[in-house]
């Protein structure tokens, strides 16, 4: 897995993996376009973490989890769409599904806000973010289901597959004075 190339839009890092839930864990932090200081990503950000427990946890239904996460800022009125936490979950399954990436026990939550400023935080608007939080127990390779959650980030932020190097308009940029 960490032999594995993303596009260039996805900035993918090693990061030390949560303790506690499994004896052995490797996660990855990816960022869409992240700031020339490598901080924050205005575009989107993901967290994947592959855990192994040989004692096989029954809720896993084997010795491999993976527990995933990503987020990204929209236009408000993307975010008040009554149907966006089932797309994104159903970007989560086609990412999968096109990678031929096999998985069980499939659990998980899509959560949109919305927020509007106010006071010294006027200024900042109204905005929308979407967040999806998933774990599921992988079969075959690693790499196809590493893939699939680096395609679901990229999804997330507005970069379909085939679209590298496409520019991208964040709700804050689309803001007029």
């Amino acid at each position: 897995m960490r032999a594995t190339t993303f596009r260039s839009d996805l900035v993918v890092r090693e990061i030390p993996a949560p303790g506690g839930l499994a004896p052995f864990a490797l996660a990855l932090a990816g960022d869409i376009r992240p700031d020339e200081e490598g901080g924050q990503s205005q575009y989107g950000t993901g967290r994947f973490v592959l855990l192994h427990d040989p004692e096989e946890p029954e809720s896993w239904q084997g010795a491999w989890r993976i527990v995933s996460f990503a987020q990204a800022p929209l236009e408000p009125e993307i975010g008040s769409d009554p149907l966006l936490a089932d797309v994104a979950w159903s970007w989560l399954v086609d990412a999968l599904d096109s990678r031929h990436a096999g998985y069980r026990a499939a659990a998980g939550t899509a959560t949109k806000t919305l927020s509007r400023g106010f006071g010294a935080l006027a200024a900042e608007g109204e905005g929308s973010q979407i967040e999806l939080r998933a774990s599921w127990s992988p079969d075959g390779d690693m790499t196809d289901h590493v893939q699939a959650w680096a395609e679901l980030v990229c999804m997330l932020a507005g970069l379909p597959p085939g679209s590298e190097g496409v520019e991208v308009f964040t709700a804050r940029r689309m803001m007029r004075d």
